[in-house]
């Protein structure tokens, strides 16, 4: 498979004449919650978006023979379904080419009717509810893999390397967190062995714990699962120590932050907690993840969370569709970005007929001293 190198490629297109020459402007949307209690991962997503368009502009791009200027347009979503659909509006009045976005399958999944309504193609680098690429949408693309997937190969973790043989699991009720339990469960019982000896419910912005863990404690499980963000993942863990639940503690990419250790204050431990993000190089490719992270870091000021190299890779790839094409115009470069293949900082990036990630890999991480640590890259 031929795969298009980061070697910086270029963008594109809505016309904005500047005296004789006429100079190429187009506009990408961000689209994150940047407040909230997942703020930090929203604006870590903005961040690796910027840092695309930053570069490709510093590169000079050229389409079809013609300099080109990226605009990105950032919204805050709020992590909010409603404020979602309102941002999703927003950018389509805004003239948007194309849009990374959203951060969160319940947000995600309604905007992307709006982005599908305006001919508008949408890569969400993050959102794993397999609903987004099931709704028939041609311009809906994801850059990681899919609840599906990551439910199953940490269910089947669990069982085949942790040897769990007691599994708890908790989910915050959003999309995104019931659809990657429901998985897991799925991914549990295909692995055999392990009994889900407790199914319980929390929602995205609680705090208190205490009746379900209770619960929890007295079914003496060696795994919790938690189906949710760090926001939440954090306290939880911290109420887990209080209460003596001496268990393992498992989630997937919303709760594999950096900031997870702070956020639990310091109940994640050493080798206590697993959980895996969708993607994963390995090889001569860790170098490149590795020289992004400190870029990311330098630029900023900030420590990278989750999100950035997947919103990175996003807008890369709409700009190498539009090159391909020599367009930006979404119905000309739409058929491009469906089959496109793109060496990035995440990995190699291709699309199967659904918009979702060809072979998606995983990364599975740990922490240590509170430092996310990684484990391993599985399929």
């Amino acid at each position: 498979m031929r795969l298009t190198t980061p070697l910086l490629i270029l963008l594109p297109v809505s016309l904005a004449c500047l005296g004789a020459q006429a100079q190429e402007v187009v506009r990408i949307g961000s689209a994150s919650p940047v407040s909230g209690p997942s703020a930090h991962l929203g604006k870590d997503t903005e961040n690796g978006a910027r840092m695309a368009v930053e570069d490709l502009n510093a590169a000079g791009f050229t389409i079809a023979g013609k300099k080109v200027q990226l605009v990105l347009v950032a919204e805050d979503d709020g992590g909010d379904p409603k404020q979602g659909t309102a941002v999703a509006q927003q950018l389509v009045d805004a003239g948007v080419a194309g849009v990374v976005g959203h951060l969160n399958s319940g947000t995600t999944v309604p905007a992307s009717r709006i982005y599908n309504a305006a001919g508008i193609p949408q890569i969400t680098p993050s959102a794993t509810t397999p609903q987004y690429t099931h709704q028939g949408f041609k311009g809906a693309f994801r850059l990681v893999a899919s609840d599906s997937k990551v439910g199953a190969a940490l269910g089947r973790y669990a069982v085949t390397t942790l040897k769990a043989q007691r599994i708890a699991v908790i989910d915050d009720r959003t999309a995104f967190g019931q659809g990657l339990a429901d998985e897991f469960i799925r991914g549990v019982k295909a692995a055999g062995g392990a009994d889900v000896v407790s199914r319980q419910y929390t929602n995205d912005r609680a705090t208190d714990f205490n009746a379900i863990l209770t619960q929890i404690k007295g079914r003496q499980p060696d795994v919790v699962f938690y189906g949710g963000m760090d926001a939440v993942a954090g306290p939880l863990l911290k109420q887990m120590k209080s209460l003596g639940i001496n268990a393992r503690f498992m989630g997937g990419d919303g709760i594999c932050s950096e900031r997870l250790g702070e956020l639990s204050a310091g109940a994640s431990g050493d080798n206590l907690v697993t959980c895996a993000v969708a993607g994963g190089v390995t090889g001569a490719q860790e170098k490149g993840y590795a020289d992004f992270v400190a870029r990311y870091q330098q630029r900023y000021k900030l420590t990278l969370q989750t999100y950035a190299p997947y919103a990175y890779d996003a807008v890369m790839v709409l700009a190498t569709a539009m090159r391909n094409a020599g367009s930006a115009d979404p119905r000309r470069y739409l058929p491009e970005l469906a089959k496109v293949r793109y060496r990035g900082v995440t990995g190699d990036i291709a699309f199967d007929a659904n918009g979702d990630l060809a072979d998606a890999a995983m990364t599975i991480y740990t922490y240590r001293g509170g430092r996310k640590t990684k484990l391993d890259v599985v399929r």
